[in-house]
Order: structure tokens, then sequence, then C-alpha cells
């Protein structure tokens, strides 16, 4: 998901690979990114707060970032290149081999668990996705970019798994996958305001459900309470087992 402009964006190191000084500072302003803006929206947060909450000056901050703008997506395509490692590896690696569709699905569920753990994450897609609606925000194109690949992820998904069930086609595959979405979203705008009354993974749980696309072997369901700040807590190299926060 490259976006151009500026330096490139972050990409996961080597497996076991050890981080130079630099990548350490670069994911220090990241973390600190992320927890200023799914706490505050990116309008009212300014590069000086962010070099202050990492501990370094104004200027330190532009050498490894030439702007807010340039910060925020590479924020955003560090959880969503983290996510994507087994969801959809073909965006990382083109012609790489793809789970099965059952697998895809469980892999979606265990997103939706993780991200009951990590509010803060699940907060700046929230605030930041509503922000970006607006066509002259440095993230409206990244998040049509990014809902136009999910929508076409999830209906090949969905026509996958109904084809291997021998359902055919009587629930348009497209439109499952923008209902998906929609609950997804939905539920964690819900989830942020209220958390103890929505649990989000089996509410996603019932949908596939009902439509017979639950894979029958799924774990159950894990939802509970929440633990840890959230906020930039799982968003570096390794830090989860798997996004696209949703």
């Amino acid at each position: 998901m490259s976006t151009g402009n500026g330096r490139a964006p972050y990409r996961p190191g080597a497996e076991g690979a050890r981080p130079s000084k630099g990548e350490r500072t670069r994911a220090r302003v990241l973390d600190s990114a992320a927890e200023l803006f799914s706490r505050s929206g990116f309008n009212a947060v300014s590069l000086r707060d962010i070099a202050a909450h990492a501990g370094l000056t104004h200027a330190g901050l532009l050498h490894h970032f030439p702007g807010k703008d340039r910060l925020l997506l590479e924020v955003l395509e560090r959880r969503d290149l983290i996510n994507a490692r087994e969801l959809f590896p073909g965006l990382l690696r083109p012609g790489s081999p793809t789970p099965e569709p059952a697998r895809r699905l469980r892999l979606l569920l265990e997103l939706v668990a993780r991200n009951s753990r990590t509010p803060g994450l699940v907060a700046l897609y929230a605030k930041v996705s509503a922000e970006a609606t607006d066509p002259d925000h440095p993230a409206h194109a990244y998040f049509a970019r990014r809902y136009r690949y999910l929508r076409t992820e999830l209906t090949g998904i969905v026509a996958d798994v109904q084809r291997a069930a021998g359902a055919g086609d009587a629930v348009d595959p497209g439109v499952v996958a923008g209902q998906l979405l929609a609950l997804m979203d939905g539920l964690q705008t819900q989830w942020l305001l209220e958390p103890e009354a929505v649990p989000m993974e089996a509410l996603v749980r019932d949908f596939l459900d009902r439509l017979g696309l639950l894979p029958t072997d799924a774990p159950e369901a894990t939802d509970g309470p929440e633990t840890g700040d959230g906020a930039g807590t799982e968003t570096g190299d390794g830090a989860e087992a798997g996004g696209v926060s949703r």
C-alpha cells in the first residue's frame, strides 16, 4: 500500500534482525503518534506534541519524517502491514500462496478478537477514518483505497466459501462483504463507547453463522474484559500474531 511522497513507509524488518538505532527511533515516533492520534484525533495533534512524547526535538523528528501527513500514513500502513501478513499475503508478496478461504475467515475473527484488546488503535482508525471522509484530508485516498481493497478481497473470500459449501450464489458475495465491513466498523464505534456491552467477536461470528459462512472449526469467541491501554502497545514488528487493523 505504498502512498508515495517522502520517505519509504515503514516495513517490518526481517525475522530476528536487530533493528538499527534509526529504526528504533522511528518505531518510537510511530508509537507516540499512534497513541496521540488515537487519543485526540489527527487534527488536534502537532508534530511538536509527538516529538515531545517520543523524547525527541522537533528537528529530530523531522529528520525521520518530513511532515505530519506522512507520519499519519506510516502509522496506518504499519498497522495494516502487520495484520496483512497472514490474511492478505498477496498484498505484501504478490504471487505468494493464499490461505484457503475458511482459514482466512478464522484469521478475520482472530483479528476482531485482537482489536478488542487494543482500544487505542481501534480509536485511531475510528477517528481518523471519519476525519478522512473530507476529500482534503491527507488520509482520504488511503482509506478509499483501503476499503476498495478490503471489499474486493472479502468478496472473493465469501464467494470461495460459498462454492466450497455448495451454497452457490444465493447471497451476493459483494453485498455480504460490504455488510461485513459496515458491521465491523459500527461495532467498533459502539464498543469504544460501551465495551462491556458490545462483544465484537461474538457478534461478527453470529453474522457469519446466520449466512452459513462460519468455519465449522472456528474457535469459541474470546470476547471479554480488555487489558492494557491499547494505544500504541501492539504496533511494533512482531507485536501480534497477525490490522488490516480492521
